[in-house]
C-alpha cells in the first residue's frame, strides 16, 4: 500500500452500472403463489385446513417371536374442500421387505465387499414388512385397497365429502427387525449375556398420510432416509406385553393401578415434584427381572392427545426415572428408560438432559404442549417420536466412558428430545423437505447445548465449523433445497448448513433480538399445523423488516461458499493547501520512494552526463527547490482560508487518515464484510457493512473507510462468523492462518482416560 497525498474534490456520479443481480434478485417463481390456505406473511391463510386421523389401537408384543400384531380403527375427518374417493396410508415396515425398492436403489461397487461379513449382510434375507390380514368398515364388511410398496390406497364405498369423517378396521402384523443386525430406526436389541431384549417399536402401525393443499396426498414412497409427515389426531393405545416388561410410550398411562406396584406409583408421584430424578425402577428391580423372567402378559393403556404419531419401547431390563420441569403453568413430567449398560451415564444425566431441553426450547420456540417427555436408551440408535425418542451413548461393559461418548450421548438426547418441538409439533413434511425438521432443530440444538455447558463442543452451529464443506466438490454437493432422498452428504447438507445459515442470520444478519422473535413467531404460527419452506422463509422477513431473499437464494439455493477477499488497501492523506504543511511532507514521502535498479547502477557506472560537461545545459529548473517554502505561497494559503468556513478549515488540518479498501466475492454467496481495523497504536476498531453493498455488483465492490490515527492491519470477519472458507485472504498485510478452527479434538485410542486413571491409581496403590 503507498500513502497518496490527495485533494477531495465532488465529482457528479452518472447511473450506477447494474453487472447483474443474481442472489440480490427477489425470490419469486422459486415460492408458490400466496393463497387463501398460506398467505403472503407466510402465516396459515383465512381457509387454511389441516386433516384429523384418530387412532385406538390394540397391540401385542410377543417376546419369543419377535412380532408386533395389532388391530386398529382408523377414524379419518376430512376438513379439506375436496371430496376424497380413496385414503392413503403409509406402510412404512414393507422398507425392509424382501421386494422393497430400498435394497435395489443404492450404487454398489465391488469395493465396498471388504469382508465376508459385508457380503453377509448382503445375502442376509429377512422376511420384513406389514402382512395385512384384513380391512373392514365398521360393519365388518371387507374394504378394497391396494399395496404400492409402502403406500396402500383403500377405496370408500362412497365418496367422503368435505365435513365427513370416515372409521375403518386393520388387522397386521410383521416381523421385528434385529437393529444390530439389519439396522433400521427401530427393532430390538438381544443381550445375549441374560437372554433378553430390548424393544424399540416405531412405525409400528399403518399410519394415515398428510392430505393438504400443497400436495394433495402425500404419498411419496418411503425409501429409508426422507422420514415422516403425519396428520394430527388423539390415540387411545392397549399394549400387550410380557408382564415384567416395563413400557415407555407416546402419552399418559391410564391403568397404573394395574401395571405398577404400590411403591412405583408412589415414586413416580413423588417425581413430579422433586428437585432430582427419582427412580421408578431402581437398577436392582431391574437385574431381579432380567434373571427371573416371569411368565405371562400385561397391558399397558395409554392415551396422547392431539400427536402425529405414536412409539413405545418395552423390556425387563428398564430402569425408569423421572422429575417434573415447569413450563409456563405445565408441570412436564420428564422420563428416562434404560438397561444397567447405560449406567452410570444414563442415571446421572438422561432425564436432567430431557428437562433442560424441554425447558430452552419452550423458550426459544413455542411451550411444550404435551404432558410428558421420554428418553430412552439403546445401542447406536437416535430417533425421534412424539413424547419419546430412543438414544445412544453406551458407556464401556466396566463403566467407564471416554469424553466423546459422554458428548456425544448428550448431544444425541437433546437434539432428538428436541425433535418434539421439529416436526411434531411444528409439523413439515419430513418427507420432501429434511432441513427443515434436522436443521432448524439442530440450530436450537446448538442454542440448548450452549446453555447446558459454557463452551460446550457443539459439533454444528458455529459458522467456521461447516467451511471444509462448503468449499468442497461442488459435484458432490446439493442445495438445502433438495428432496431428502438425493441430497449427497446428508448430515453436513441437511443438519449442519442450515443449523450455520440460522445461527448466521441470528448473530450477524439480523441480530439476535430480530432474529429470536421472528424464529418465535413462525414457531407460534405454525405450531400443531404443516409448514412449507416459503411459509418459513416469509415469516422470518415479515417478523423482522429484513429482506432475506438474498440469503434464502444464495445459502439454500445454491452450492456456492462464502469467500470474500482484501484485494488492494491504498492510503490516502488530505492535502492542508498550507505549502509549509504539505511539502515537507510530501518531501518525506518522495524520499521514502523506492529506486530503480537502473538509477542505482548509473551513480557508479556513468562517470559523467552532458549537463556536467556542459555548464549552458542546465536552467532555471536544475537548482529550483520545489519543497521550498515562500511568501507567495503564505499569501496563497492566506486567500484559500478565506473562502472556507471554520468546520472546513479544522477538516482539513485534522491529519485525517483515508482507505480505500477493495474487496471480492470469490465464493458467490454475498455476506455482511465484517472488517476489523489495527492501528499502530495496537487499538482496534470493527465496523460491519451489510450484505446489501453487493446489490449492484456481486462480485467487487470498495469502500473508504476514514480514521484519525494510522492503520496497521486490516482483517476480514475476525471472529468467523460468516463460514468464510478462506482465511488467508482475510488479512492486509498478507498472514498464513490455518484454515480450520477445531474447538474440539478426542483422540482415539484404545483406552479411554477413566480406564487409564483406574490403572493409575491401581499402579500407585501396589507402590
Amino acid at each position: 500500500m503507498v500513502k497518496t497525498k490527495s485533494i477531495i474534490i465532488a465529482a457528479v456520479l452518472g447511473p450506477a452500472l447494474v453487472f447483474g443481480q443474481e442472489k440480490f434478485a427477489q425470490l419469486g417463481e422459486e415460492l408458490p403463489t400466496p393463497n387463501e390456505y398460506r398467505n403472503a406473511a407466510g402465516a396459515p391463510g383465512h381457509n387454511y385446513y389441516q386433516q384429523k386421523a384418530n387412532y385406538k389401537i390394540k397391540v401385542t408384543l410377543d417376546d419369543n417371536q419377535q412380532t408386533i400384531s395389532g388391530e386398529e380403527t382408523i377414524t379419518y375427518i376430512n376438513n379439506s374442500p375436496d371430496r376424497l374417493d380413496y385414503l392413503w396410508i403409509q406402510l412404512d415396515q414393507n422398507v425392509r421387505a424382501q421386494n422393497s425398492d430400498s435394497k435395489l436403489i443404492n450404487v454398489e461397487r465391488m469395493e465396498d465387499f471388504r469382508s465376508i461379513s459385508d457380503v453377509e449382510k448382503k445375502l442376509m434375507e429377512f422376511d420384513g414388512g406389514f402382512k395385512i390380514e384384513s380391512i373392514t368398515n365398521t360393519s365388518g364388511k371387507k374394504m378394497k385397497y391396494f399395496i404400492n410398496k409402502t403406500m396402500m390406497r383403500v377405496d370408500l364405498d362412497k365418496p367422503l365429502s368435505s365435513g365427513s369423517s370416515v372409521s375403518f378396521n386393520i388387522k397386521w402384523w410383521y416381523n421385528i427387525n434385529d437393529r444390530m443386525q439389519i439396522g433400521g430406526r427401530s427393532g430390538y436389541e438381544y443381550f445375549e449375556e441374560d437372554d433378553n431384549y430390548l424393544y424399540t417399536i416405531a412405525q409400528w402401525f399403518p399410519r394415515m398420510c398428510v392430505y393438504n393443499d400443497v400436495e394433495g396426498w402425500q404419498n411419496k414412497q418411503f425409501l429409508g432416509r426422507g422420514e415422516f409427515t403425519l396428520p394430527f389426531g388423539d390415540y387411545e393405545v392397549w399394549i400387550t406385553v410380557p408382564s415384567d416388561h416395563i413400557v415407555g410410550a407416546t402419552g399418559e398411562l391410564q391403568n397404573s393401578n394395574s401395571v405398577l406396584s404400590s411403591e412405583q406409583r408412589t415414586r413416580l408421584k413423588n417425581a413430579a415434584t422433586a428437585d432430582e430424578p427419582v427412580l421408578i425402577v431402581t437398577q436392582e428391580e431391574a437385574e431381579a427381572a432380567e434373571k427371573v423372567k416371569e411368565k405371562g402378559l400385561k397391558t399397558w393403556v395409554f392415551k396422547a392427545s392431539n400427536v402425529r404419531d405414536f412409539a413405545f419401547a418395552s423390556s425387563r431390563k428398564f430402569m425408569w426415572d423421572a422429575v417434573g420441569q415447569k413450563v409456563g403453568d405445565k408441570n412436564i413430567l420428564c422420563m428416562s428408560y434404560y438397561p444397567k449398560e447405560g449406567n452410570p451415564l444414563w442415571e446421572r444425566y438422561s432425564t436432567k438432559l430431557v428437562a433442560h431441553t424441554i425447558k430452552t426450547y419452550s423458550k426459544y420456540t413455542v411451550a411444550y404442549p404435551y404432558p410428558v417427555a421420554i428418553s430412552v436408551h439403546s445401542k447406536w440408535i437416535g430417533m425421534e417420536y412424539p413424547m419419546i425418542c430412543f438414544n445412544g451413548g453406551r458407556p464401556e461393559p466396566d463403566g467407564t466412558y471416554s469424553e466423546r461418548t459422554k458428548y456425544g450421548m448428550w448431544g444425541v438426547i437433546i437434539h432428538e428430545v428436541g425433535h418434539n418441538f421439529f416436526p411434531m409439533i411444528i409439523n413439515s413434511d419430513e418427507r420432501q423437505w429434511t432441513w427443515m425438521d434436522e436443521g432448524l432443530n439442530t440450530f436450537v440444538q446448538y442454542l440448548t447445548e450452549q446453555e447446558w455447558e459454557r463452551g460446550y463442543p457443539s459439533r454444528r452451529g458455529p459458522a467456521h465449523m461447516i467451511t471444509d464443506y462448503m468449499r468442497g466438490d461442488k459435484s458432490h454437493i446439493s442445495p438445502i433445497m433438495t428432496n431428502s432422498e438425493s441430497i449427497w452428504q446428508f448430515g453436513n447438507n441437511a443438519y449442519g448448513k442450515p443449523a450455520t445459515a440460522l445461527n448466521i442470520l441470528r448473530e450477524t444478519v439480523m441480530g439476535r433480538e430480530l432474529f429470536d422473535y421472528a424464529f418465535k413467531t413462525y414457531c407460534e404460527r405454525w405450531a400443531l399445523k404443516h409448514p412449507t419452506p416459503a411459509d418459513f422463509f416469509r415469516t422470518m422477513e415479515d417478523a423482522s423488516a429484513v429482506d432475506l431473499d438474498w440469503f434464502w437464494r444464495a445459502w439454500f439455493f445454491t452450492t456456492d461458499h462464502v469467500d470474500i477477499s482484501i484485494d488492494e488497501v491504498n492510503w490516502y492523506e488530505l492535502n492542508t493547501m498550507n505549502a509549509a504543511v504539505d511539502f515537507p511532507a510530501q518531501k518525506e514521502l518522495d524520499d521514502q520512494q523506492d529506486q530503480f535498479i537502473g538509477d542505482i547502477r548509473n551513480k557508479t557506472e556513468i562517470k559523467e552526463t552532458v549537463n556536467e560537461r556542459d555548464q549552458n545545459i542546465d536552467d532555471f529548473y536544475a537548482n529550483h527547490d520545489r519543497y521550498k517554502v515562500d511568501a507567495l505561497h503564505v499569501a496563497e494559503y492566506e486567500d484559500f482560508k478565506k473562502g472556507l468556513s471554520d468546520e472546513q478549515l479544522e477538516l482539513l488540518n485534522s491529519d485525517k487518515q483515508f482507505y480505500e479498501v477493495k474487496f471480492s466475492n470469490i465464493g458467490g454467496i454475498p455476506m455482511p464484510i465484517i472488517v476489523e481495523f489495527t492501528f499502530a497504536d495496537d487499538t482496534k476498531e470493527r465496523i460491519m457493512i451489510p450484505a446489501e453493498i453487493w446489490r449492484r455488483d456481486e462480485t467487487q465492490v470498495s469502500r473508504v473507510f476514514i480514521f484519525d490515527k494510522e492503520v496497521s492491519e486490516v482483517r476480514l470477519d475476525p471472529n468467523l462468523e460468516t463460514a468464510d472458507t478462506e482465511l488467508n485472504n482475510n488479512f492486509w498485510p498478507h498472514r498464513r492462518v490455518q484454515t480450520r478452527y477445531d474447538l474440539y479434538k478426542q483422540k482415539q485410542s484404545r483406552e479411554n482416560p477413566m480406564q487409564r486413571q483406574i490403572r493409575l491409581e491401581e499402579l500407585n496403590g501396589k507402590n
